[in-house]
């Protein structure tokens, strides 16, 4: 069942260690059913926190409260859009103030249906999360080939890849505490691009809008040397996509994500790309872009695109041993 305010108090106390009745800041608006809802919930668990609506706030009034905050502080940031103080996102200001950041962004993108849905993918499962993380990121680090099969066909990554980046709530170590919910997710790409080839079945991806679509059949796409090439019988939704992307670069196939979160799955989803990226399952990204590896002709500052996609996956292996089958990690 359910348990909201547990799951806040999970995050804020086992994930960022922070006691809840720490002086604290929830800045929120009230734009949208599941917004109202979260910010709620906040207010009831962080007996201590300041409550900043941030459409009825001036954003001096709300650095003047920022302010009085020590390092390593919370700022919980509950938006149905996107909340800015100035050119830049407001999380990376409040990082730089050496503040810990919990960001639920874009809540106005989900449905009434799915408010449930992304409620339950805050639960902060320590125990699953800190024991497939590290599993995973062992043994992608030192993996030789990663084979992603669909029904039908097989997507071959030849090694080395990147150092793999765990998103899993273990911020031992990190610059900067905390960072977009839900979490749940392993992440790396291929060090030479060239290295990727094979077909994959796609059941979904990310729009122009940043909203997830699910066409009626898996889409079949063709990689070679980290290129997609061919996309068959694919409906206009995703075309479009392709055609967008073609416009400004090549359709680069960049990243290579492991989705750890339990409660989001092939059939349990959500709308907003940025909250549904963490589903128990395989994401890809399309586009030059990714900010966290840096590529030789791949420039951060005009690189545009990096498109989620999502594989139709029966299995994958690594160095053949079988990590993930039938929508779950072998060690979970």
């Amino acid at each position: 069942m359910l348990d909201l305010e547990q799951n806040l108090r999970d995050i804020i106390t086992k994930a960022f260690r922070i006691d809840v009745s720490h002086p604290s800041i929830i800045v929120f608006d009230e734009q949208s059913p599941l917004s109202r809802r979260l910010a709620t919930a906040y207010r009831d668990v962080l007996t201590n926190a300041i409550a900043i609506n941030f459409d009825t706030t001036t954003p001096d009034a709300i650095r003047a409260d920022i302010d009085t905050l020590a390092p390593g502080s919370l700022v919980v940031l509950v938006q149905s859009g996107s909340f800015r103080l100035n050119e830049f996102r407001f999380r990376l200001e409040l990082f730089n103030r050496s503040l810990a950041v919990i960001e639920h962004p874009h809540l106005g993108r989900m449905p009434e249906e799915e408010h449930d849905i992304y409620l339950d993918a805050l639960a902060y499962d320590e125990q699953y999360y800190h024991a497939v993380g590290p599993w995973l990121k062992e043994k992608i680090d030192r993996a030789k080939q990663i084979v992603v099969s669909c029904e039908g066909t097989e997507l071959v990554y030849d090694g080395p890849f990147e150092s793999a980046k765990l998103n899993t709530g273990d911020y031992t170590g990190m610059k900067n505490l905390g960072g977009q919910f839900p979490i749940g997710e392993v992440f790396t790409e291929a060090s030479e691009f060239s290295n990727l080839n094979g077909t994959v079945k796609l059941f979904g991806y990310a729009d122009a809008d940043f909203h997830v679509i699910v066409p009626p059949e898996p889409v079949l796409v063709r990689i070679e040397n980290g290129i997609l090439v061919e996309a068959i019988d694919a409906p206009e939704s995703f075309t479009a996509v392709l055609d967008q992307i073609r416009a400004d670069e090549q359709l680069w196939v960049r990243e290579l994500g492991f989705g750890l979160n339990r409660a989001l799955t092939r059939n349990r989803r959500l709308t907003d790309i940025g909250s549904y990226e963490r589903m128990c399952g395989i994401h890809l990204s399309l586009g030059q872009k990714h900010s966290v590896y840096t590529k030789e002709g791949f420039p951060k500052r005009s690189s545009k695109y990096h498109v989620d996609v999502f594989a139709d996956v029966t299995t994958v292996t690594i160095d053949g041993e079988v990590v993930y089958k039938d929508g779950t990690y072998t060690n979970a």
